[in-house]
């Protein structure tokens, strides 16, 4: 047996010799689900993790929603709208939708929340994909005005993924740091959604109960189970003990090799579904990390021919994973793996460091915060074209602060969109100048820029085609693969995974 199965063996007998209380589960009527990361605050606008953007869609609602399975925007907290230009989007809001705090939902909460969400001083964490707002206005109580800078034809689902509605006012209590600006973060949760947050352990959990008060015939429904918990379990194997011993009920990123072990435990359910997620490379292509090896095209297209792929989404990602060849996950719109296409061939990536002038390789740093399996079978591959990649693993803040710093030659990352179905989601995020783009290639943004200001469909494919051909040429990003989540959870749970990444636990109930 390898190590570490022996390892999981051992945790696991331990976990059953010394079990933790019983908090989880039918008995109680508390899901408890699990992650590797720290979440110290509730406030899905002021921590970019996909657990916030999970917990924000249960403790809060968006304008509209779309369903997952249609890729459809459905009502939630408006039921209609229409645009009364390109650039202004009206919509009616839902009646009789309250607060946690018991505040009945307006105009003035939604103009409240997206003014402060557009006003980029305000700071919150995703502020690019949303800076398409130019402001929102009140027409009358149930009724709202979204003014836009310019076009933007995906505005709709851009307020579905993170346009989370707020109670006028909410931020105004924020406490002040010690640089002066104000914790938006640390404000209490108070949103409109299906549960409610009442209690915040930084670093271990986050628990909220059932909302009574949830209003009826919505997207969402009503809630099933009376709380839910969310834990913070830095090892893997120790979240895969206490599944298998009950003390949680719901893991996902679940490696495939112990997948296939907890898979034995009749009292688990196991289930691989694909997600919007992809898994890139990232190269520092202006040196500002002082070390100029990635800013020569051939050495960025050396990399990306050795890498074999295919292998990482067979062997270690799952069967609903698939290469990608673009900067964009090919279930969003406008998307297009018909780019130039990097196959496996190491001889082809030496000869390109022979030609860039490194017939023996280099040695560089290498970022990475997730799933170190997938990135040490990168440097693997890597390694055996001569490269010597100096691995820097870290939690998800430390590896974005080191990449909006340019400290990082290349950064192994992943990006799920914030579940928006729409390529500028994902590609204009890393390629339209902002803090997270390491290209600035002037070119790209003029294409992505003319891209999204064009309400045509049609049009819209075109623009974006070129803008990815580009990236794709240059090898600017090495799309890896699209991720392919295995998840693990109790067999007294009635779950359904769905392709946004966003586990509906308000729609889970006990068998």
């Amino acid at each position: 047996m390898k190590r570490v199965g022996l390892i999981f063996v051992g945790l696991l007998l331990a976990a059953c010799l010394v079990a933790a209380p019983a908090i989880a589960g039918k008995k109680d009527d508390t899901l408890v689900w699990a992650t590797d990361r720290d979440n110290p605050v509730a406030d899905p606008f002021y921590l970019n993790t996909r657990e916030l953007v999970v917990i924000g869609h249960h403790v809060c609602d968006t304008l509209v929603i779309i369903d997952p399975n249609t890729a459809e925007i459905k009502p939630l907290l408006a039921t209609k709208w229409k645009w009364a230009s390109p650039t202004s989007l009206e919509m009616e809001l839902r009646k009789g939708v309250k607060f946690h705090s018991g505040k009945v939902l307006d105009a003035d909460d939604v103009v409240y929340t997206l003014n402060h969400a557009a006003n980029k001083d305000n700071a919150i964490a995703n502020f690019a994909l949303l800076s398409w707002i130019k402001d929102a206005e009140k027409i009358d109580a149930s009724n709202v005005r979204i003014n836009l800078r310019n076009p933007f034809p995906p505005a709709l689902a851009y307020l579905a993924g993170l346009g989370f509605i707020m109670e006028k006012g909410h931020y105004d209590s924020a406490p002040v740091k010690p640089d002066g600006k104000k914790d938006f973060g640390a404000v209490k949760a108070n949103g409109t959604g299906p549960y409610k947050v009442v209690e915040v352990k930084p670093g271990d959990s986050i628990l909220m109960e059932k909302n009574a008060d949830y209003f009826k015939d919505g997207f969402k429904g009503n809630p099933k189970i009376s709380k839910i918990k969310f834990r913070t379990i830095k090892d893997g194997n120790t979240r895969a003990a206490e599944l298998m011993t009950g003390a949680i009920d719901w893991m996902w990123d679940v490696p495939k090799d112990q997948a296939e072990r907890i898979k034995a435990n009749p009292a688990v359910v196991v289930e691989n579904a694909k997600t919007l997620r992809v898994s890139y490379l990232q190269f520092d292509i202006a040196g500002q990390s002082g070390q100029k090896f990635f800013s020569d095209k051939r050495v960025r297209q050396a990399l990306a021919h050795a890498i074999d792929r295919e292998s990482l989404t067979k062997n270690l990602v799952g069967p609903a994973s698939v290469v990608a060849h673009s900067p964009c996950h090919p279930d969003q719109f406008a998307c297009s793996s018909d780019v130039t296409k990097y196959a496996y061939d190491p001889a082809k990536a030496k000869a390109l460091l022979k030609e860039a002038g490194f017939p023996d390789g280099f040695e560089f740093d290498f970022y990475a915060y997730r799933d170190r399996e997938y990135t040490e079978a990168v440097i693997g591959d890597l390694a055996k074209i001569g490269l010597k990649p100096k691995l820097n693993y870290m939690q998800y803040t430390a590896f974005l602060e080191n990449v909006r710093k340019g400290k990082t030659p290349v950064a192994h990352g992943t990006w799920g969109s914030n579940s928006v179905p729409d390529v500028s989601a994902m590609t204009a995020h890393f390629f339209s100048h902002g803090a997270d783009d390491l290209t600035k290639d002037p070119e790209v943004k003029k294409l992505i820029d003319e891209a999204d200001s064009l309400t045509d469909p049609a049009q819209r494919k075109v623009v974006w085609q070129k803008a990815l051909n580009r990236i794709a040429a240059e090898a600017f990003w090495v799309p890896l693969f699209t991720y392919a989540k295995y998840y693990a959870f109790s067999k007294d749970l009635d779950f359904k995974p769905t392709s946004d990444e966003i586990p509906q636990f308000f729609a889970a109930k006990w068998k």
